[in-house]
């Protein structure tokens, strides 16, 4: 049996935080705005692979009136979401995210994010896209107000064959 799900957040940038996507901390004079270290594309990865296994989303999990979560580290917090995942009886056969954002320039981290994200969920890294684009100067987004990401999340049960 498959299972596919969706994700999507996004967070404003602010000054005085650090911006962190993709468990990569990446020079900016602003940072994204949240509870925890406010990563989009983990916490879309998250929204994706919980609404592929119908267990709520990451406010439900992860409930920014919880101090537990307070500047958490979003890597952890997609690892545990992981664990729900397998819970189920589910294993991620890919996950996909696209980041949208005007600046900074994402290309040069994309290939340590996808590390990073494919370690979080126990993949290779073969199994983990993050591509990046703006919005050519419209809206919120174009004009720098933000970043937001767009996920989608590919699950599989595995067989009793498979589990021999």
């Amino acid at each position: 049996m498959f299972r596919s799900g969706i994700g999507f957040d996004i967070h404003r940038l602010v000054e005085g935080r650090r911006l962190v996507l993709g468990g990569v901390e990446i020079p900016h004079r602003l940072g994204l705005e949240g509870h925890s270290d406010a990563d989009v594309v983990c916490h879309a990865l998250m929204d994706a692979l919980l609404g592929a296994v119908a267990a709520g989303d990451i406010g439900q999990h992860f409930p920014n009136t919880d101090i537990r979560w307070k500047n958490a580290d979003s890597l952890n917090m997609l690892t545990r979401v992981a664990e729900i995942v397998r819970v189920a009886g589910y294993e991620v056969a890919n996950v996909d995210a696209m980041v949208m954002a005007e600046e900074p320039k994402l290309a040069p981290h994309i290939p340590l994010m996808r590390e990073r994200v494919a370690r979080a969920l126990g993949l290779e890294v073969g199994q983990v896209s993050v591509k990046a684009g703006t919005h050519e100067k419209l809206g919120a987004i174009g004009r720098g107000e933000g970043i937001g990401v767009m996920a989608t999340a590919a699950l599989f049960r595995k067989t009793k064959q498979e589990d021999a």
